[in-house]
């Protein structure tokens, strides 16, 4: 809405029949007004996709159309012609995905520290800059979430209760309307407290099924994938793929998924967990941190065209986050919420890139690129650069 110059919103109670009758009858009236012009919800009238596309053709100007939506579109919804997309849109039209508010657009996060800048130049300068973020605030900020609603004037547990109604909401309502398929909202609660209990780990789907038949003992595998396919269509939970180089032996990389929501606070919501009580867990606030970082370097990179992975293999080596940009460039990351665990956190990207510049000597045909970036990412308060080329940044400092 800050983007657009003007606005229709086909949710709107008082329009919604105008807006679908005109979009069954003449959709490119709706097109009409100042742009960039904003149509929300528009998957409730696809055919306006393809009156967008045809507009952009006539108009050969760029910027024309914000199409918003808070699901994805499904196509087995509506049967008849006037309602089915004729074309994807490629060349006109470009789809990104909207998450929630990183601790930057939030206005926790100073904002001292740059990724592109980190990327772009090599011995940036960035000793002493400080986070004024505790470890408090940070477990606060997680869970909460990046919700918009949680900027305005109400109190810290008003803020909080915005992640439990939402996951009432998927659960209730959201997981059954996504492709019209009735689903049981108790199923639904129980994967996702399943997927909470195991966040930013490699845990396989065959014991999560464990631990949800232990309250529904008729599911299924191909129930629980239905379940967390629809998650995923409702951007609830998005998985971390792995990253696997050939470094060492192929048996050795761990290839499964590393299991992740969309923003913490949805874990935090599930697993009924208070900020209270995850400053006295600080064992399990250490995985919903995790998800914290994963969550803001997907909002910071994705102009950059950043693509966020994992890398583990069967001797322990890991880096929490492998992210790749556009341009080929990649960094290795570790999130580490305490200072004392830095070390342990350096020592790792040093190793992966240690095997990645011995596997180049000995591989040097196809070489592998080595790693642009090293950096721990902290929930502490002070910015560095170490001797050994590794950054150390509090994710209340980071930005882009």
């Amino acid at each position: 809405m800050q983007q657009a110059k003007s606005v229709i919103r086909l949710q709107d109670p008082d329009r919604r029949a105008g807006y679908l009758a005109t979009a069954r009858t003449k959709p490119s009236i709706l097109l009409k007004g100042e742009t960039p012009r904003l149509i929300d919800e528009w998957q409730d009238a696809p055919v306006l996709w393809d009156a967008v596309r045809m507009a952009v053709d006539e108009r050969g100007l760029k910027g024309q159309f914000i199409l918003t939506g808070s699901t994805v579109i499904d196509e087995k919804r509506n049967r008849g012609e006037e309602h089915q997309r004729l074309h994807t849109g490629t060349g006109r039209i470009s789809s990104m995905m909207m998450y929630p508010m990183s601790l930057y657009e939030s206005k926790e996060s100073s904002g001292a520290i740059s990724l592109r800048a980190l990327f772009d130049h090599a011995d940036i300068d960035i000793d002493g800059i400080a986070s004024s973020l505790t470890i408090e605030d940070v477990i606060l900020a997680a869970c909460r979430g990046g919700w918009p609603e949680s900027l305005g004037a109400m109190s810290d547990r008003a803020k909080l209760l915005i992640a439990k109604d939402y996951v009432n909401a998927v659960c209730e309502e959201d997981v059954s309307k996504i492709d019209n398929v009735q689903r049981n909202p108790t199923l639904a609660r129980l994967i996702l407290r399943s997927y909470a209990r195991n966040i930013c780990t490699l845990v396989q789907k065959t014991k999560m099924l464990a631990d949800v038949s232990g309250e529904m003992e008729s599911t299924s595998i191909k129930t629980f994938e239905d379940y967390v396919g629809a998650l995923e269509r409702l951007f609830v939970i998005e998985d971390i793929p792995a990253w696997s180089p050939a470094i060492r032996s192929a048996t050795s990389i761990r290839s499964s998924k590393k299991r992740c929501f969309v923003d913490p606070s949805i874990a935090v919501a599930v697993l009924g967990a208070s900020p209270q009580s995850l400053e006295l867990d600080l064992r399990t606030f250490g995985f919903i941190f995790e998800c914290l970082c994963i969550r803001d370097l997907r909002a910071y990179s994705q102009s950059l065209g950043g693509q966020v992975s994992y890398y583990r293999d069967r001797y322990g080596l890991e880096a929490d986050v492998v992210l790749h940009l556009g341009d080929g460039r990649y960094a290795l990351i570790e999130c580490k919420l305490g200072s004392r665990e830095v070390e342990d956190g350096a020592k790792h990207l040093l190793e992966i890139k240690r095997l990645v510049q011995e596997r180049n000597a000995n591989e040097k045909q196809v070489s592998l690129r080595e790693p642009d970036l090293l950096m721990v990412l902290t929930g502490g308060e002070f910015a560095y650069r170490r001797d050994d080329g590794v950054y150390v940044v509090p994710i209340g400092c980071l930005k882009d």
